[in-house]
């Protein structure tokens, strides 16, 4: 891998993660049609970095957000407790398939593009759906967490966007769009940070044979778009715009299924 494929995956990876497109499945998208070997299994450090990156783009968007919850955590606040709370719970099905279906997980991620394009289908769907949900103001409750968390969990499917899956699932369950959007932003940091502990406490890596320069293009284009993109998509949801990429799902997965 050179560094231009470092940047272009790194850049692949801070607009998917945070647009409702799938991160993962753009990856195998042009792993297939690139014919290329970018970020190839063996190369687990440089996904670590990535997913890095993009947690810390979104560190630095809800900065004030982040920093208030621990100060009024830290300060026994209850509204702060119960949100760590539900961030906590949200977490914990993604976290157990992780755990205990790591070996299966990775089946998925063989260049099946036909399963990609299926699963953008789906992801459409639960865009097109949030579009025309009524307008309520619910609080997000535990019971909310954990659904939310389950799409999470499934959004391990490359296909499935994890914040297209947990954005709409909140909205659906009758939360604000804002609040929809944060939390699903919020509860993908501690995801993140958890799973790269683990690869490296578990020395995954240990193997991984890549120039250091790679891992700095592909971590920096991967902040910088990440930061563009989590900005955007805050206004999309927002603007109540999902349905646009909806559209583009259903595009680009009929074309991966005909393929």
């Amino acid at each position: 891998m050179s560094e231009v494929d470092a940047i272009i995956v790194g850049i692949i990876q801070g607009l998917t993660e945070f647009l409702p497109i799938s991160s993962s499945g753009h990856i195998e998208i042009a792993r297939y049609f690139l014919n290329s070997n970018l970020l190839p299994a063996e190369n687990l450090l440089l996904t670590i970095f990535l997913h890095l990156a993009t947690a810390l783009s979104t560190i630095i968007i809800f900065k004030k957000d982040i920093i208030d919850l621990i100060s009024g955590a830290l300060n026994f606040n209850n509204n702060s407790l119960s949100y760590i709370l539900k961030i906590l719970i949200s977490i914990i099905p993604a976290g157990l398939i992780g755990f205990f279906l790591n070996d299966y997980i990775k089946n998925f991620f063989s260049g099946n593009i036909k399963l990609v394009g299926l699963m953008l289908f789906v992801t459409g769907v639960l865009l097109f759906i949030s579009k025309f949900v009524k307008k309520k103001e619910r609080k997000i409750t535990n019971l909310d967490s954990l659904i939310i968390g389950l799409a999470q969990a499934i959004a391990i499917i490359p296909g499935i966007s994890r914040s297209g899956a947990t954005i709409s699932t909140s909205i659906i369950l009758g939360h604000n769009k804002n609040n929809a959007a944060k939390f699903s932003f919020l509860i993908v940091i501690p995801l993140i940070i958890g799973a790269a502990l683990n690869d490296i406490l578990n020395g995954n890596f240990s193997e991984s044979r890549i120039d250091i320069s790679i891992l700095i293009f592909g971590f920096i284009s991967a902040l910088l778009t990440g930061l563009i993109a989590c900005k955007l998509m805050i206004k999309i949801v927002n603007d109540n715009n999902l349905i646009y990429f909806a559209f583009y799902c259903f595009a680009l997965g009929l074309i991966c299924v005909l393929i």
